[in-house]
């Protein structure tokens, strides 16, 4: 059976493709500078005779073609996807393949996610003559910027020539045990829209505060309001979410600045909502610095929309991961107010994003993604391979 087929090559490459996620852990470049990490894609590619074009910059796309006479043909086609970047955080670790590159590091997970295509594409490079179809291996630079590496590869035609009938993607969670496989049909990821505000007062000396506008006090007013936009203004049923993590007045302990530098984020779940939130932050805080005598220019960007895993083609993963685990290793997720330039793939044709658990506190591996101590259980890793690549042929074999 090709089950077993694949089970069996993703035990026998697990060692090579921990070695591949050790050399990206330890080679990480931020945002859309993936060249190294690009160039050792096209390698490994290259290895393994899988045709390949760039797209986007640091992008690559990948193809193989199944050869079996079945009733799939090159017409049904499925794409595989993978991030690449990684991002400004400094390292805390203290194993052998730490990062190199001083202020970046894989604290997201992506090299474990290039690595594990790698993988998957060997492997279905070796029972290629075993599956009717095609496969797209996307290799994306840049999810963690925006305007993220998705919305530039489908401009650039990742989502045509073949057109792949479903995308399927997988990140790593480790809140999530190593082993188990975490499904959500419907929505999954929200928006995500970029905040900055500048509060202008009149600076002057701490002790006369009666001679200054204090734009600290305007803004700490600011942000307090603000959060009304979701406890009073926002639909209970739709989730949202409005966190500020920069604050920047550069004054001291006797000096009131002039203006204060402040970022934020905005996450929801509903297109309508998000524009209609859009507006009322606008004014809420132009008005009240206006009425303290200051006043505020905040810009918004939009940034990714929120994800949507397809209810038909989540269900029929869902039941192949079963097959291929079995039930007790697939398990029910949460609406996770994280954003995911994935949601692009989403938004443009049949898609489905699951989450690869690779906690383990036997092992002390629960830091969570974005922190300078992140790691994951590398025995994931054959999981991650294996699964990604039966997911692939039987999702060609079901169409």
């Amino acid at each position: 059976m090709l089950v077993n087929d694949i089970k069996r090559e993703a035990k026998k490459i697990h060692k090579n493709v921990v070695l591949y996620r050790r050399h990206l852990h330890a080679h990480p470049e931020l945002s859309f500078l993936e060249r190294e990490t690009s160039g050792y894609v096209k390698a490994r590619l290259d290895e393994l005779g899988i045709p390949w074009e760039a797209m986007a910059g640091t992008g690559v796309v990948g193809m193989i073609r199944g050869e079996s006479p079945g009733d799939g043909g090159p017409d049904r086609v499925v794409a595989l996807r993978a991030d690449m970047d990684a991002l400004p955080i400094t390292e805390t670790n203290t194993f052998d393949f730490i990062s190199q590159n001083p202020g970046v590091m894989h604290a997201c997970g992506h090299d474990a996610h290039t690595s594990s295509l790698l993988g998957t594409a060997q492997i279905l490079q070796s029972v290629r003559k075993k599956f009717s179809g095609t496969v797209k291996l996307i290799f994306q630079p840049g999810e963690e910027k925006l305007p993220g590496g998705a919305s530039m590869m489908i401009r650039d035609g990742v989502l045509e020539n073949p057109k792949p009938r479903a995308v399927i993607g997988q990140h790593v969670m480790p809140s999530l045990e190593c082993g188990k496989i975490g499904f959500r049909a419907g929505k999954h990821m929200a928006s995500m829209d970029q905040i900055i505000m500048r509060i202008g007062g009149k600076g002057g000396h701490g002790a006369q505060p009666h001679q200054n506008i204090d734009p600290v006090i305007i803004t700490a007013h600011i942000l307090v309001a603000l959060q009304q936009i979701v406890s009073r203004m926002a639909n209970p049923s739709i989730p949202t979410v409005l966190s500020f993590g920069k604050v920047i007045a550069n004054g001291a302990i006797n000096v009131i600045p002039d203006e204060v530098y402040v970022e934020g984020t905005f996450r929801t779940f509903d297109e309508k909502w998000r524009a209609d939130a859009h507006h009322r932050m606008t004014k809420m805080a132009e008005h009240l610095a206006v009425s303290m005598g200051g006043t505020c220019e905040m810009e918004i960007t939009r940034g990714y929309p929120f994800l949507v895993n397809e209810e038909k083609l989540t269900s029929q993963l869902r039941t192949f991961t079963e097959d291929y685990l079995g039930r007790d290793k697939v398990v029910d997720m949460d609406l996770w107010m994280a954003a995911e330039d994935f949601a692009y793939y989403s938004q443009a044709t049949d898609a489905c994003f699951y989450l690869l658990g690779v906690g383990n506190p036997s092992k002390g591996i629960i830091s969570s993604l974005h922190t300078p101590s992140f790691d994951i259980d590398e025995e994931a890793l054959e999981i991650s391979t294996g699964l990604m690549a039966y997911l692939a042929v039987r999702r060609l074999g079901a169409e």
